[in-house]
């Protein structure tokens, strides 16, 4: 039995293995007569659409539960909503604003605790990311991924995927929005190449991917106006794409902010693979139940 929190809760062995699950068709219904507890703190369109089809397609029943639904640590503890989701379901997963959440759902579950999202991390996009590469270069090893903006949790999961599999990343960042120094020297430690600088055309130069999310995510509302400020000069725009390498693509989380984070000419034209990296989401997350799932149900 397995957690999924982090996406280095992988071996870079189990990285490649869960990306190959996520190409199987058909799939095998290893989850026939179970359920998947799906918990939203937050909202998210394709959090909830993918994760629910990858665990229709492998033959379970996914039940999708409201934040005020479970009210933890208001109307019941988190380790109590653990244990008696438990009683029903094969697994648990879970979109949270805070990630000590996950830690304590995963320190009393008898079954598996997937993080959907939190504050720290978001592993399923990583995996979705991986594999929208690996379908299109082909391979990852010896790739370089490029991200501008913030290195919020999507930057810091992407980082550490990247390192499981053999890829050299590169950051652009403002000052004070850089990447986790953590996940940094994690990932520099298994030999791959990491750069964080202030310099967007430093970070892209060579580049196969680039990558970015949204200046303001979801509860950082209030951090609106300060954040157009510091983020001004990190939108990837053509000029951004063109410092890449020949042939380079481009990746976006979703949802996009055109003339923000990214201009339209270049999430909308052909170096962009928003849309197949959207449909990962829902392969990934598939892949990884199988590899969570499919040897013990």
């Amino acid at each position: 039995m397995r957690h999924f929190l982090e996406v280095d809760d992988l071996a870079p062995d189990e990285l490649a293995h869960v990306l190959e699950l996520a190409q199987l068709t058909p799939a095998p219904a290893v989850l026939t007569g179970r359920g998947v507890a799906l918990i939203f703190e937050k909202p998210s369109s394709r959090t909830r659409n993918s994760s629910e089809l990858a665990v229709f397609q492998l033959g379970g029943h996914p039940l999708t539960i409201r934040g005020e639904e479970v009210g933890f640590d208001r109307r019941e503890s988190v380790e109590d909503v653990t244990l008696t989701l438990a009683q029903y379901h094969a697994a648990i997963g879970a979109r949270v604003f805070d990630h000590k959440i996950l830690e304590r759902m995963a320190a009393v579950s008898p079954v598996p605790v997937v993080n959907l999202l939190s504050d720290l991390a978001h592993p399923c996009q990583g995996l979705a990311d991986l594999l929208t590469l690996q379908q299109h270069f082909g391979g990852l090893s010896g790739l370089k991924v490029a991200w501008v903006g913030d290195g919020s949790n999507v930057c810091r999961s992407l980082l550490l995927a990247a390192s499981l599999a053999g890829i050299s990343f590169a950051a652009a960042c403002p000052a004070g929005f850089e990447p986790d120094r953590g996940a940094v020297e994690r990932a520099r430690g298994r030999g791959v190449d990491v750069l964080v600088t202030g310099d967007v055309a430093e970070a892209v130069r060579g580049a196969d991917a680039v990558c970015t999310d949204t200046w303001i995510s979801m509860g950082q509302e209030a951090e609106e106006a300060g954040r157009r400020s510091a983020f001004r000069g990190f939108t990837v725009d053509p000029l951004v794409m063109a410092q890449a390498a020949p042939g380079a693509v481009f990746l976006h989380c979703l949802p996009a902010h055109r003339g923000e984070e990214v201009t339209g000419d270049v999430i909308d034209g052909p170096q962009s693979l928003v849309w197949p990296q959207a449909a990962n989401r829902m392969h990934a997350f598939r892949g990884l139940l199988l590899s969570l799932f499919g040897s013990v149900l």
